[in-house]
């Protein structure tokens, strides 16, 4: 794996700064260009989020930052500083695979999108706890983990949790595994949380109690944490700051007022329009045309330019630079090259 060349630092209340971010699949069709030169920064106890459509990126980029990136997938170049604990700075993406298993689930911890494939069916919900818990701390006893896992249980709304952590994945509800997923997620105390599409699979009703239950413990516990999703609905409810994706890029990114009220690149745009209006009486909801294109082929340029009703000759030939508009809010979009 290559560097990016540049002296990359970890600005004073920042909690994680990933710069210039390659991951590419080789494949029997060919390769599989997943990120491409993605850049963020997450700061101490915010929540950013990462928005677009399925197949941009959003998992693969969280999931190359604790090496999850399995064969025929590489990470082909890229930093990831993270501030440990300690106060310690390490390059995640240059750390071995015994050093990144110490903070891989300890302190970066994952919320996948299916509660039901993160939960080994053979076991129950404390041994999952027991597990999670023992990989990183052997010498705690099995009967203080229960413990913690019962009090865990309990913040995250489950009830009876001295039931329910003797229970298997398949006696629980689709919302209690969710929680259960949450609550061995934080068995460890991590510094980063990071949720991947946690609302997904549940109704409505429930995804409301997820979503503030994840703003709670994140104030309780101070953490920062990277919400993966397609829904702007949730990302109004909990993200401070945006980074919308498109095809392996980032192609705008700010804090979420100026993204949902002065969003400038057209797929930002788009993707706001296609979101009905609950105050505004609309007989059809707006669709972006055209289809994502593909990551083995992608278009020359701007990669947004096939579908995009703004589209000008520089688009087709030259990728747009990132356009500072505003503090904190930058867009990769040739349309404001004159700033």
């Amino acid at each position: 794996m290559q560097s990016s060349g540049e002296k990359v630092v970890l600005n004073d209340g920042e909690v994680l700064r990933v710069e210039k971010l390659e991951v590419r699949f080789y494949t029997y069709a060919g390769v599989v260009h997943a990120v491409s030169n993605v850049s963020f920064y997450v700061r101490e106890g915010e929540t950013i989020a990462l928005v677009g459509e399925t197949g941009c990126g959003k998992t693969i980029t969280t999931r190359a930052i604790t090496k999850l990136i399995e064969s025929p997938g590489r990470i082909e170049s890229g930093i990831a500083l993270f501030r440990r604990r300690n106060g310690q700075i390490v390059d995640l993406l240059k750390l071995d695979d015994e050093e990144i298993r110490k903070i891989r689930g300890d302190e970066i911890a994952y919320v996948f999108q299916d509660p039901s494939a993160a939960l080994d069916p053979l076991y129950t919900v404390g041994y999952h706890f027991i597990e999670t818990v023992k990989a990183h701390r052997n010498n705690v006893s099995k009967k203080n983990i229960i413990y913690l896992a019962i009090k865990l249980l309990r913040e995250v709304a489950i009830p009876s949790p001295e039931v329910r952590v003797k229970n298997y994945p398949h006696e629980l509800s689709g919302g209690m595994r969710q929680r259960s997923v949450i609550a061995i997620s934080l068995s460890n105390m991590p510094k980063l949380l990071i949720a991947d599409e946690p609302t997904t699979n549940l109704d409505v009703t429930i995804q409301a109690q997820i979503l503030e239950l994840l703003q709670e413990l994140q104030k309780r516990y101070g953490m920062s944490m990277i919400l993966i999703t397609h829904n702007l609905g949730v990302v109004a409810e909990t993200a401070n700051r945006v980074y919308v994706m498109y095809a392996g890029k980032i192609v705008e990114e700010g804090n979420c007022e100026t993204i949902f009220y002065n969003s400038a690149h057209p797929y930002t745009q788009l993707l706001l329009k296609a979101v009905p209006n609950p105050l505004k009486k609309i007989e059809k909801l707006e669709s972006i045309p055209g289809t994502v294109p593909s990551l083995i082929n992608p278009p020359p340029g701007c990669r947004f330019h096939p579908r995009c009703p703004f589209a000008m000759d520089i688009c087709r030939k030259e990728e747009p630079p990132k356009i500072k508009l505003d503090d904190n809010h930058y867009v990769f979009c040739w349309l404001y090259t004159k700033r």
